[in-house]
């Protein structure tokens, strides 16, 4: 049992974060709901979502009708500078804060080490947004490594995450890495679009046309609401009345989508398959190394590849996974799953939840002082 990750013990070794959607909560929906399977337990959409699929039920296209509107159209609208409610505009804050301590750690390593990895399940720009109002204060100087390269055209390879931004100084005596983070996108992202045979990063205007018209909209109401209902099971979820025309154009044109289904065979579903498993692929090498360290928050586990991939990389002795718990009835579930691996830390809440803010304030905080020893900010080597 832990109640904090101390930065001091772990920012020189191989730090990797696995972000989920519990981060972004209060500026966009998670997965759950209310509605409950036959064994009285609350379903996600991952589940229910599942459930249908298995069943090849009618319901399956209508749930992920609910599903782009409540999580993936928001995501796709969102502005900052539209934003005015003061909880909204926390949620970005908390990302600043992380990146500013994760950065502030970087600065304390080697001269040339100072990279780390965010893999986040999120397609969200979150992230983005908070780098760019981070750069735009001038008070930290980094690089958010996307995996894009390119001018008027960006284009996404695997192998971009490889490279990193040398500062040389004068004669080019010394040399130092600029502080850089790679941002890892699992399940897509809401900037990224299939070109030819590639994926193409666009951070110009992510929104795309509705694909649900105001009339599809009101029939689904009724199927919407019932899965916030605690008294149902989800065999009572009406089915909606949609035309059989309006959900094959639907399902046409959301499959074209750059994000990963929640479903257990999500990749079964998606022009993007190729890459997404090259991410899953870097995310396990990393863990492989030598002195890896893992730390998740605001990610469940209900995702089975990355479950079952983590489970695998336990196996390296010197890796060092840290699963930031939201509340007691995760960590029961958490201390579950990984009870047979020893070098898996559960960071269990206290008196209150492990929200973006808890997280922050007392789990990742730089309270603790980094060794003096260690080299100073922008040091340089010889």
């Amino acid at each position: 049992m832990a109640s904090k990750i101390n930065i001091p013990d772990i920012y020189d070794k191989n730090v990797n974060f696995l972000i989920g959607s519990g981060a972004s909560a209060g500026l966009f929906p998670t997965l759950s709901l209310q509605v409950r399977d036959d064994f009285g337990e609350k379903m996600t959409i991952e589940s229910l979502a599942t459930a249908f699929e298995a069943a090849s039920d009618a319901r399956y296209i209508p749930l992920f009708m609910y599903y782009y509107t409540r999580c993936v159209r928001p995501a796709q609208l969102y502005d900052p500078a539209n934003v005015k409610s003061e909880d909204k505009i926390r949620v970005l804050d908390n990302y600043k804060t992380l990146l500013r301590t994760i950065l502030t750690a970087l600065q304390r390593r080697k001269p040339l080490d100072k990279r780390c990895n965010i893999f986040t399940t999120n397609y969200d720009s979150c992230f983005a947004h908070a780098a760019d109002a981070l750069i735009e204060e001038s008070a930290i100087d980094f690089v958010l490594n996307d995996g894009a390269r390119g001018f008027r055209r960006k284009t996404l390879n695997a192998r971009n995450f490889n490279s990193f931004l040398c500062q040389t100084g004068i004669f080019d005596r010394t040399q130092s890495s600029i502080p850089q983070i790679n941002l890892i996108h699992l399940h897509g992202s809401i900037y990224w679009k299939k070109e030819g045979t590639g994926i193409a990063v666009d951070y110009s205007n992510p929104a795309t046309a509705d694909l649900i018209d105001k009339q599809t909209m009101n029939s689904l109401t009724p199927f919407s609401t019932s899965l916030w209902d605690d008294g149902l099971t989800y065999s009572e979820i009406p089915t909606p009345k949609i035309t059989q025309s309006k959900l094959e154009n639907f399902w046409t044109t959301y499959k074209q989508l750059p994000i990963v289904n929640p479903t257990k065979w999500k990749f079964h579903e998606t022009v993007f398959d190729e890459h997404y498993y090259q991410m899953l692929r870097l995310l396990s090498y990393e863990l492989e190394k030598p002195n890896s360290i893992l730390i998740t928050f605001g990610f469940s586990f209900a995702d089975e590849h990355i479950l079952h991939l983590v489970e695998r990389s336990l196996s390296n002795p010197s890796l060092q996974l840290f699963v930031c718990c939201y509340d007691s009835a995760q960590y029961e579930r958490v201390q579950k799953t990984f009870r047979a691996f020893k070098n898996v830390t559960c960071i269990q809440p206290g008196a209150s939840n492990i929200n973006f803010d808890e997280f922050n304030r007392t789990v990742f905080t730089l309270e603790s002082t980094l060794p003096d020893s260690a080299p100073t900010p922008g040091g340089d080597t010889p």
